[in-house]
């Protein structure tokens, strides 16, 4: 199982692979860049919803957040 701060950090690295903001992620997910400095942070486990959304604004599969 996955947890918090490795998911986070995976969707950090990935995020920031790709030259991104926290912003532009957030934007496709419809949620607030906040949100997505507390889950890089390891602070909040998020839904499969949001984490879905999150991983087609990074243009990865959901699994790869998760690994």
């Amino acid at each position: 199982m996955t947890t918090p701060k490795r998911m986070g950090a995976m969707i950090e690295r990935l995020r920031e692979g790709k030259g991104m903001t926290q912003a532009a992620p957030a934007t496709w997910a419809q949620i607030t860049r906040e949100y997505v400095n507390r889950i890089e942070a390891g602070q909040h486990d998020p839904t499969v919803g949001t984490l879905t959304r999150i991983a087609k604004a990074l243009g990865v599969p959901v699994m790869e957040l998760l690994e």
